[in-house]
């Protein structure tokens, strides 16, 4: 297989500048150089594949998705996260972090055991797809308040001791947490996460503003689909939304599938983050991808119809939201697509401080890219060089 590729497009966006007539050369999966498609030639036994009528864009990162293809993250098997990875891969997502539910810790710490083998084990097999980065933990340390649809049997406290058990489990691979800032035992465990190195990010909370601020005092830098699963806003009690709309320092993911968030809400959260803060997710589940019907989401059934994912008591369970329409949605409400572009390619590149390789097109970054048409469908994706 051809190992060096030079591909010609219309417009690329890296994504903070916008170049037109490009040239992006790729070696052993590897962007080499971009530039002006005039300056560049086309190096011996490489092949050349011309999309002048294509925008190019770096490929897409999402920190939260549960699941897709018919299968869940936490499934572990290499045939689950295969099938995840290509189903999110052929819309235009390059890479992103296999998120877990609230259920028992054993089965958690299994599951991230078995995540943590593929994540070693899928760059020796070199198979096209999007990219496993590491493991989200959302749960068990959240709000029964706020549980959406975490089962309550197995919410816990959050503990410092526990969490070290997951940490463990994903040998090296724990890079976010959701958590309830307001729980006991809270502030030591954001602690210990932060100590890890992982990314914290408050979410399924019934926290108030001061609460919420200290979180983020702790290192707790990220809101978790905000607005939901949260305290709601009032005028008299901002609670945990209020301090996510001030915080210049907190980034918001954002559920843009038109039924997780109002279109005016949506709005509210771009204007006062603008385009550097807002990091647009899937929360997607098993049924991504998939006719309607029902599905797991963790251990626990869904149903979907019309596309919405809602369990037995009528509560929504994530998304069959693919990014490529989070993308289309977006542009929509009259956001540039250079600015929607960095909410899912830099904005969580930077969450993760991957940003030197991932979420970027400039010499040195792995070759993930997405081509796009004038509609801003997807029509070709590439993970490290390898189309999918």
């Amino acid at each position: 297989m051809t190992t060096t590729q030079l591909l010609h497009v219309g417009r690329a966006f890296t994504p903070t500048d916008e170049l037109a007539d490009v040239a992006i050369l790729v070696r052993e999966g590897v962007i080499e150089s971009i530039g002006p498609r005039s300056a560049v030639s086309l190096p011996a036994g490489a092949q050349e594949i011309r999309a002048s009528d294509k925008i190019a864009a770096p490929g897409f990162i999402d920190v939260h998705i549960h699941g897709a293809g018919g299968h869940d993250v936490m499934e572990g098997t290499e045939s689950a996260l295969d099938a995840i990875s290509l189903m999110i891969g052929s819309h235009g997502t390059t890479s992103f972090l296999a998120t877990t539910v609230t259920a028992d810790p054993k089965a958690i710490c299994k599951s991230s055991e078995e995540i943590a083998s593929y994540i070693t084990q899928q760059h020796a097999r070199s198979r096209p797809g999007a990219e496993v980065l590491g493991i989200h933990f959302e749960g068990p340390f959240i709000s029964p308040l706020r549980r959406g649809v975490h089962p309550p049997e197995w919410i816990r406290l959050p503990s410092a001791e526990m969490l070290e058990k997951f940490i463990a489990a994903a040998k090296g691979n724990a890079l976010l947490l959701t958590i309830a800032p307001e729980l006991l035992g809270a502030m030591p465990c954001i602690d210990a996460a932060r100590k890890a190195g992982m990314v914290v990010g408050m979410g399924h909370t019934d926290a108030t503003y001061e609460q919420a601020r200290a979180g983020l005092a702790h290192g707790a830098h990220h809101a978790i689909h905000t607005y939901n699963a949260m305290r709601p806003f009032s005028h008299r009690d901002a609670g945990v939304i209020g301090a996510v709309l001030t915080s210049p320092e907190i980034s918001a993911e954002l559920i843009a599938d038109g039924v997780h968030v109002d279109e005016t809400a949506m709005r509210v959260l771009l204007q006062a983050k603008g385009a550097d803060g807002v990091v647009l997710i899937s929360d997607g589940i098993s049924a991504t991808g998939m006719p309607d019907g029902k599905y797991l989401l963790g251990g626990f059934e869904v149903t979907v119809s019309g596309g919405v994912c809602r369990n037995l008591e009528g509560k929504l369970a994530g998304s069959t939201l693919t990014l490529d329409r989070a993308l289309r949605n977006i542009v929509n409400l009259g956001t540039s697509l250079g600015e929607v572009l960095r909410m899912l390619t830099l904005n969580p590149a930077k969450v993760l401080g991957i940003e030197h390789k991932k979420g970027v097109l400039h010499a040195n970054a792995d070759a993930d890219i997405v081509l796009l048409n004038d509609r801003l469908e997807v029509t070709q994706v590439y993970t490290r060089g390898l189309p999918v």
